[in-house]
């Protein structure tokens, strides 16, 4: 399959990428990465992972024999933890992960198989937790270069190929470089919206954080970062040979998904232009992410800061200029949309001012990429999954992919997704109730004071033992062996702690150990890698028990959910009548925190 040119040696790449080939019959993940002091870049393959699933059975000995009458014969029996409880699994191991989806349904109508599990973890998902590497760490890699002579792959020279000969090793460490690339594009629209298929790229305009800028036209300009091309063919592919020498870590676009790519790639088909900018040569490619496609160029990680606004702030309007006016209380330079194309037609200072509004465009973008997406790599690096998929997910995404690998760590088997009929009925159940309010006084108050619950839902979690796991009918048990939740009654175990407030409160554990590191950190760079990775954790603790009550989450609860918001209600009274004890008087209170005017005596 491969050419090897040299003796086992050593790589270390800052993981950026990931995904799988067939070779041969065979499934080979590849890892996108780059060398951590030349920005090389690495290609690097491993055809050794094979995929699996698991069998729950009504017999084991009976199903082992059905399966293998089936025609499976890589079969293991591995004791598993299920909400809970040890029970006994098949696991089928298969040749190719295309064979899982084909082989699931028949292997689920065999009259001894009770369920079917982990079927649906995406095959290079299933790798980065097995192998136990995260994202945008350094990962330590023993194998062989692969001479790229007669390679059916077009791969550039300065690409290097590397086979993995033994298990990747990840060293846990990264690096605080974050170089991002920033582009974004004009058309011409005298019609009103434009057609890829007739109106042109009139600008591609891109920057960098580290003092790149540069606006790509075919028309000439006075300013300085103009670069001037005799056609949109040789503009687009000068914007992308411009890519491939700056080799960013990040290439970001403000709606990138939507427009600017789907728009560059049709233009690029219409003209006949390679858009060959994946670090293996090939093109832009679609693929659906929710409701929407996500541009996917292999190796270079594109992002659309217009999804990852959306998740963080809250906006009467997401347009590039109220994001930067909110994030920088600054105006940007802007055009009206509909007059774009009498500005690239005049050919007088109006054109010049195209030229800024479109470099502005780039540089604004480029700004709020680098005040972002620290966080999202910070996410990824938690969440253990690619900065591609992390930067489209929701934070409920977020915490179920955290929860699989753990689960994996733990031996816990993950819980299916709900069927359309389980989810509809979860849907249509009647919803919990919230935390508690209680309607702000009318008047002016002096003397005022916050009091507020520090992470309260995680703490009750944690402090009720709040789980699937541990959720009891009482049964067998005496009445100090579980925690019973008030206005609902239901209980849950005291021991074993469970699943999810045994990963709570890692979580909080850690964010304490990383703003501690935060604190006696030195290094200005160091310092801010902390604070994203504890705003990461943070995010994630605070928004676990919202998704107990989420209809399709993989560990869905709603009795967990009422317990919390229950316990929460009891706790917020109960620290308001408190108050009152000490001279104040509650006059306004929301879910984990209340105001309080004193009225005591403040003599």
């Amino acid at each position: 399959m491969f050419n090897i040119v040299n003796r086992m040696q050593i790589k270390t790449i800052l993981l950026n990428d990931i995904d799988y080939i067939t070779r041969n019959d065979r499934a080979v993940i590849r890892l996108f990465g780059t060398d951590p002091e030349s920005n090389e870049n690495i290609i690097a393959y491993d055809s050794t992972f094979v995929p699996y699933m698991y069998v729950l059975a009504y017999d084991v000995d009976k199903c082992l024999t059905q399966l293998r009458e089936f025609g499976l014969d890589n079969l293991e029996v591995e004791k598993k933890i299920d909400i809970g409880v040890e029970r006994e699994f098949i696991k089928i191991t298969l040749n190719h992960p295309q064979e899982v989806p084909k082989l699931r349904d028949s292997i689920r109508d065999l009259k001894e198989v009770k369920e079917i599990r982990e079927y649906d973890i995406p095959f290079y998902r299933r790798y980065l937790i097995d192998k136990q590497i995260t994202p945008r760490n350094i990962i330590k890699l023993k194998g062989h270069i692969i001479n790229k002579e007669n390679y059916e792959t077009s791969i550039d020279d300065d690409v290097i190929l590397f086979k993995i000969e033994e298990e990747p090793e990840d060293t846990n460490n990264t690096i605080t470089r974050n170089k991002i690339l920033s582009f974004d594009i004009e058309v011409y629209n005298a019609e009103g919206m434009p057609s890829a298929e007739k109106d042109p790229i009139i600008m591609m305009s891109l920057s960098g954080n580290y003092g790149y800028n540069k606006v790509l036209s075919t028309k000439k300009s006075t300013r300085d970062f103009v670069e001037t091309l005799d056609s949109e063919e040789e503009m687009l592919k000068r914007f992308v040979e411009i890519i491939k020498e700056e080799n960013p870590d990040l290439l970001v676009g403000y709606n990138s998904d939507n427009f600017d790519l789907p728009y560059i790639k049709k233009r690029a088909d219409t003209l006949k232009v390679k858009l060959n900018l994946g670090i293996d040569n090939s093109s832009v490619k679609f693929m659906k992410r929710g409701f929407n496609n996500a541009g996917v160029i292999k190796g270079r990680v594109h992002v659309d800061l217009y999804l990852l606004i959306r998740q963080y702030m809250r906006l009467e309007r997401y347009t590039l200029e109220r994001v930067y006016e909110e994030l920088f209380d600054e105006v940007k330079i802007d055009v009206p949309g509909d007059k774009i194309y009498k500005y690239w037609d005049s050919d007088d200072e109006k054109l010049e001012e195209l030229f800024d509004y479109s470099m502005d465009d780039a540089v604004t973008t480029t700004k709020i990429g680098d005040k972002i997406t620290p966080l999202t790599i910070a996410q990824s690096r938690l969440v253990g999954q690619p900065l591609f998929d992390i930067a489209r997910m929701t934070t409920g995404q977020m915490i179920e992919w955290y929860l699989i690998l753990k689960a994996y760590e733990q031996n816990n088997i993950v819980p299916n997704k709900p069927t359309n009929m389980e989810y509809n009925e979860r849907r249509l159940s009647k919803r919990n109730e919230g935390g508690y309010v209680k309607e702000p006084e009318k008047g002016l108050f002096e003397h005022i004071a916050y009091l507020d619950f520090k992470s309260l839902y995680p703490t009750i979690i944690i402090a009720q033992n709040i789980s699937p796991d541990t959720f009891t009918d009482g049964e067998g048990l005496s009445e100090d062996e579980y925690y019973t939740c008030p206005e609902n009654g239901y209980k849950f175990r005291k021991e074993p702690k469970g699943f999810i407030p045994s990963i709570i409160g890692y979580i909080l554990d850690e964010r304490q150990k990383i703003k501690k590191l935060m604190k006696e950190e030195t290094v200005p760079e160091q310092k801010k890698a902390y604070d994203f990775e504890q705003q990461g954790l943070k995010r994630l603790a605070n928004s676990m028990y919202g998704v107990y009550g989420y209809s399709r989450f993989r560990w869905y609860k709603k009795e967990c959910g009422a317990s919390i918001t229950a316990w929460g209600r009891e706790y917020i009274q109960d620290a308001m009548k408190k108050s009152e004890q000490y001279g104040f008087k509650p006059i306004y209170a929301d879910t984990d925190g209340f105001y309080a005017t004193y009225i005591g005596d403040l003599n």
